[in-house]
């Protein structure tokens, strides 16, 4: 009779690697089946509140928009306003990018909302991170974080990414009519009250601050931002909205992009002082008098 041969080292460690990768699954498994997602932790202060919507007929009144005053990212004056808006005033929605890394992959993106007096709300689909805690990609898909909408000022939310993070902002006008741009805010809005009331949890690929906006979209109008790697690397969005016709824009691709860079706008609107109306305005200069896509050609 001939005795086996003795398993290999290599045979073993492998055995040893799969048992071992067998119970980080198991231990992943058993963590996700019991962690729930909360609102209540020790939230950084700039993301304690979480915006609500009231919804009356065409008016609405949001709590909690937040219209902070920066001096750096780390050092700032809060301000969370109760505004009010009238939907049969929305007049368009725009589409912001903010790239944050040395390779175009990795970037923020959130939306605003034009109004016939010249206002405008930004949302913004964010990590809500606790008192210390930073970002990462990697425990973004370990149930680390919830998600929150931040509703606020684009003096605060284009200002904070342009003057003092010091990143690149693209800035485009969707092709959208009023009444697009209004169904858009009132779901975004809608989402806003969920997690208010019901806490998510952030997932860096399937609820990220781009797949918010897409599934607001698409629960409009299904199929119209098809399934795409480019907004799970949302750096590369505005080039897949691009081609799905979604910018205002008669730019050849190779243009449009640089032609909607607004960040040095946005540090000479801060500079100067303007708020408000004035701060939207000014970022938004290049086009004024026409729209976006007359004023790029």
């Amino acid at each position: 009779m001939t005795r086996a041969a003795p398993a290999s080292k290599t045979a073993l460690a492998l055995r040893g690697g799969l048992a071992l990768l067998a119970a980080v699954a198991l231990a992943w498994i058993v963590f996700a089946l019991v962690v729930r997602p909360s609102n209540d932790r020790p939230w950084a202060p700039e993301q304690a509140r979480m915006p609500v919507a009231i919804v009356d007929g065409e008016a609405v009144r949001v709590a909690d928009v937040r219209n902070a005053r920066y001096r750096s990212t780390t050092d700032f004056d809060l301000r969370w306003e109760a505004r009010d808006y009238r939907l049969d005033d929305v007049e368009s929605a725009w589409f912001i990018v903010e790239p944050f890394a040395d390779w175009r992959g990795p970037a923020h993106t959130f939306v605003s909302f034009g109004f016939r007096d010249g206002r405008h709300l930004a949302i913004s689909a964010e990590v809500r991170k606790e008192v210390g805690e930073a970002y990462s990609p990697l425990a973004g898909l370990l149930r680390q974080y919830e998600l929150m909408l931040v509703l606020g000022d684009e003096r605060d939310l284009i200002g904070l990414r342009a003057a003092h993070r010091r990143d690149a902002v693209y800035l485009y006008r969707l092709e959208a009519s009023p009444v697009e741009a209004r169904a858009l805010l009132v779901a975004l809005l809608d989402r806003a009250n969920v997690l208010a009331e019901r806490p998510a949890f952030y997932n860096t690929l399937t609820a990220n601050c781009t797949t918010t906006i897409v599934d607001a979209v698409d629960a409009l109008a299904p199929g119209t931002v098809p399934m795409s790697w480019r907004t799970r690397l949302p750096g590369y969005s505005d080039d897949l909205a691009f081609d799905l016709g979604l910018i205002d824009t008669d730019l050849p691709r190779d243009r449009y992009r640089e032609a909607h860079r607004i960040d040095g706008l946005a540090r000479d609107a801060e500079a100067a002082g303007l708020e408000g109306e004035a701060y939207s305005a000014a970022i938004r200069s290049r086009w004024a008098g026409s729209t976006t896509s007359s004023a790029s050609r």
